[in-house]
C-alpha cells in the first residue's frame, strides 16, 4: 500500500503533466469571458471532490469531458439571461423621473461625482475626499470644480 505523501505527490505530478492540455482546451471550449484556468480549476476541483485522480481509468479524458461540460452549462446559463433580459419590456414612464439639477448631477461621470458627493453631500474637506478617492487634494479641487461647471452648463440647456 502507497502512504499518503506518495500519492499526493503522484497527483501533483499527473495534474502538472495535463494542466497545459487542459488550459488549451479550456481556451477553446469557453466563452470569451470565462477565463480558461477559471474553467480547469473548477473541473478539477469538481473531479477531486469524487476522489483521487489517480483512481481514473483515463484522467486526460475525464477532466476534458468535465470542461467541455462546464464550458456548455456556462454557455447555457448566459444564453438563458440573454432571453431573460430580451423579454422584459423597458417602457419609458415604468423609468424614474428627475428634476433637471438631479439629471445633470447623474450624467457626470462616476468619479466625478463621488467627489461632489463627498465635498458637497457629506462635507468632507477636499484632502479627505481626495485620499478616499486616491488622488491629490489638488486634483479633487479641480475634478469638483469641473463637475460643478459641466453640471451648470448641462442645467442652462434645460433650462433654456
Amino acid at each position: 500500500m502507497l502512504k499518503r505523501s506518495s500519492i499526493d505527490e503522484q497527483e501533483r505530478e499527473l495534474i502538472s503533466s495535463l494542466y497545459p492540455s487542459l488550459r488549451r482546451l479550456a481556451a477553446v471550449a469557453g466563452s470569451f469571458d470565462i477565463e480558461p484556468d477559471d474553467l480547469v480549476q473548477e473541473a478539477l476541483m469538481r473531479t477531486l471532490r469524487k476522489g483521487p485522480l489517480t483512481n481514473l481509468d483515463n484522467p486526460l479524458a475525464f477532466l476534458r469531458k468535465t470542461i467541455v461540460n462546464l464550458a456548455a452549462n456556462q454557455r447555457r446559463s448566459l444564453s438563458r439571461k440573454r432571453k431573460a433580459l430580451g423579454r422584459l419590456s423597458f417602457e419609458e414612464s415604468r423609468w424614474p423621473s428627475y428634476p433637471a439639477d438631479i439629471e445633470a448631477i447623474l450624467d457626470l461621470p462616476p468619479r466625478q461625482r463621488a467627489i461632489l458627493y463627498l465635498v458637497e453631500v457629506e462635507g468632507a474637506p477636499y484632502a479627505e475626499a481626495a485620499e478616499q478617492l486616491g488622488m491629490t487634494t489638488e486634483a479633487a479641487r479641480m475634478m469638483a470644480n469641473r463637475a460643478r461647471k459641466r453640471a451648470r452648463a448641462a442645467l442652462e440647456v434645460v433650462g433654456g
